[in-house]
């Protein structure tokens, strides 16, 4: 791996981490509401994304689909919602285990068949996940964790409705540019309780604007020369960051319960990642 990329690879990853502090702190700190923070990052995004398409070419064929754009939107949405109440290192473990559990249940629908090294790992993330929700004084809430869960598998799907696009960038900005009336209409229909301050639009454009728009296109530039299976794998720090990063800048506690339940999903998503690498040799 060239420097240049381990660098695109680390801005990205960080990115994604800034998702889950941006969020969290607009929601926590300010005055906007979770419909409000998901327009605006959505729109920003969708300009963001456009602005460097049509940097890259005179034309601007965007791509994508609507089948895209909803899951996208569903994992906008849901997030946003999830961390009304969720700490960001929560969330982000949640997220990140539902995105690639989902994801590796699908393989599993279409065909792909798991060694027993691979079952050992999937088990073992299902219960760190478990572990993370059960009843107990440092339990997240249940509601906005399916919430999160939801939008992990919605990211999920995204990401295999996304599979096989020869232009990433293309795709992402059709994408984000199809979620925008969207969630407009998902303002609209919550204008009863939709509330902002300058502070809550900062965090949210800079959530759309950097850490989605730009994060996406550093990320799609960085994995284009990313082995499969350093693409997955490298994802597993963004919890970790997210969880160290919440407890330094939002005072967030690192529990126990936390600790271990990353532990489990983090190693065992590794363990299924590891069983298909070997697989593959």
């Amino acid at each position: 791996m060239s420097a240049r990329t381990l660098l695109l690879t680390a801005v990205a990853m960080l990115a994604f981490a800034g998702n889950s502090l941006l969020c969290r702190l607009a929601l926590k700190t300010t005055q906007i509401d979770p419909a409000t923070f998901t327009n605006l990052r959505l729109l920003s995004g969708a300009l963001m994304l456009a602005l460097l398409l049509r940097l890259r070419q005179r034309g601007f064929p965007v791509g994508g689909s609507w089948y895209g754009a909803a899951a996208l939107f569903i994992y906008a949405a849901a997030f946003s919602f999830a961390y009304v109440s969720l700490d960001a290192g929560t969330g982000a473990l949640l997220l990140f285990g539902a995105v690639q559990i989902s994801m590796l249940l699908w393989g599993w629908r279409q065909g792909e068949r798991p060694s027993s090294a691979s079952l050992a790992g999937l088990s073992l993330a299902f219960a760190g996940l478990l572990v993370l929700l059960l009843p107990g004084a440092s339990a997240p809430a249940l509601a906005p964790s399916l919430l999160m869960l939801i939008a992990g598998a919605a990211w999920g799907a995204y990401s295999l409705l996304g599979r096989g696009n020869s232009d990433a960038l293309a795709a992402t900005t059709g994408n984000f540019l199809r979620c925008v009336p969207i969630a407009i209409l998902l303002s609209l229909v919550l204008t009863y309780s939709a509330r902002w301050d300058m502070a809550g639009a900062l965090y949210a454009l800079a959530s759309g604007a950097l850490a989605s728009g730009l994060g996406y296109a550093i990320w799609y530039t960085a994995i284009s020369e990313l082995k499969a299976i350093q693409a997955a794998t490298v994802q597993l720090s963004v919890p970790i960051i997210t969880a160290l990063a919440g407890s330094l800048l939002l005072g967030e506690a690192l529990t126990l319960r936390l600790s271990l339940s990353s532990l489990a999903v983090l190693g065992g998503i590794a363990l299924v990642l590891g069983a298909r690498q070997r697989a593959k040799a």
